[in-house]
């Protein structure tokens, strides 16, 4: 099926939908060095993206007519800086807000459906207006906002169209939206997400997000009740962790309802336990962009991430820490960065995938990326109904 990929940045949203099976017509970046990522992989003819049409622009400038009718998906995730929680919450103020143009590509690529992804921000009470507004665009996308109206007004019409009497005519989307935990599909990243699927009309629009595969709880049994966890990663009795008294308090009730079904959240450990220690200098020889780089410091707010749960949700830096909270918590309370093939696995790139581009930068790129197994899961889904329709 063939689809488009907006605001492409390092890839991973489109690895995702390629691995769900859509073929990327176009895959769309501004960034330089992002850019320079992406065809570092097609040089090394990396199989998911070898034939991607890398197409490194401003979106606004971008003409859609190029790429003809009947695509099937838009995909991307805007720029999240205006509603991130660790941002300036300028929200549509913003001028990296470009929701705008993701309503614009619908709007004039008329696909069969969209996913689109941003940071759990947006569903904040201050945005709770303007999130709205999102929605009705996505629905609507052929009401366009007049020069010169503002977007409440803009607001307003749409909702006047949404509610009023009789069947409309013209382009429109059935939307959805839910807030998405990486870690319930196989991440080894707590990593809250807000993706929005939406299907035009004809195509039989009934449809849910797909149900979480992994769990919390599964992974308090196979750690707390049957110590399997430990003995799969060969952890001596001696050198596991103490359980966590917050952790104490569930089992009693875990052990009552028996083993939970599902499967165990990845953890850190499993993510990168088979990785060589970066910190003896030979990261770099047998995995790509395995290196120690050192400097990392522990201050409130960024901590690092333990062994053994989900790391925390990584982020693109700009907090006083490059790659914001980009750091592995070891078992004698010290910290060190993630070397960057580390970062890739926490947020489930393949290995052979590879990345371009100064520390910080790649660092931004793996800390603005969607998760490839969380845009599979959502993508593999919305693929198997557009078949069916």
């Amino acid at each position: 099926m063939r689809a488009i990929e907006l605001f492409a940045g390092a890839g991973g949203l489109a690895i995702g939908t390629a691995k769900a099976g859509f073929h990327h017509e176009a895959v769309l970046e501004w960034n330089p060095d992002a850019c320079e990522t992406i065809r570092e992989n097609k040089r090394r003819k990396v199989e998911l993206v070898r034939d991607w049409e890398v197409v490194e622009c401003d979106v606004r400038k971008y003409d859609y007519s190029l790429l003809g009718e009947g695509i099937d998906l838009v995909a991307g995730g805007p720029p999240c800086q205006p509603f991130s929680l660790g941002g300036k919450h300028r929200g549509h103020e913003d001028e990296r807000d470009m929701f705008p143009e993701a309503v614009r590509a619908v709007r004039e690529l008329k696909p069969k459906g969209f996913m689109v992804e941003n940071v759990k921000g947006l569903l904040r009470q201050s945005f709770a207006s303007y999130f709205g507004y999102i929605i009705l665009q996505l629905t609507h996308p052929e009401i366009v906002k007049r020069e010169g109206e503002e977007w409440p007004d803009h607001l307003k019409r749409l909702e006047r169209h949404h509610t009023g009497k009789g069947r409309r005519s013209g382009l429109n989307y059935q939307v959805v939206f839910r807030l998405l935990n990486a870690a319930d599909y196989g991440v080894p990243q707590r990593r809250e997400r807000v993706v929005i699927v939406g299907f035009r009309e004809d195509q039989f629009p009934a449809w849910s997000f797909p149900s979480p595969t992994h769990n919390e709880e599964r992974l308090i049994w196979d750690q707390w009740v049957t110590g399997e966890y430990w003995e799969r990663h060969e952890v001596a009795k001696r050198r596991r962790p103490k359980c966590p008294e917050a952790i104490k308090a569930r089992l009693d009730r875990l052990r009552g309802e028996g083993c939970p079904s599902g499967e165990a959240w990845k953890t850190v450990r499993d993510a990168i336990a088979d990785l060589p220690d970066p910190t003896r200098g030979n990261g770099g020889e047998t995995f790509h962009n395995h290196l120690f780089n050192p400097g990392a410091r522990s201050y409130p707010g960024h901590t690092g991430s333990p062994w053994d749960a989900p790391a925390k949700t990584l982020k693109a830096g700009g907090h006083g820490v490059p790659g914001g909270e980009n750091m592995l918590l070891g078992a004698d309370g010290g910290v060190r960065y993630f070397t960057v093939r580390e970062s890739a696995r926490l947020q489930t790139f393949p290995d052979e995938y590879v990345f371009r581009g100064a520390w910080g930068e790649v660092m931004r790129q793996l800390g603005n990326a969607v998760p490839v197994n969380l845009a599979l899961a959502v993508a593999s889904s919305v693929k198997a109904h557009l078949m069916s329709a």
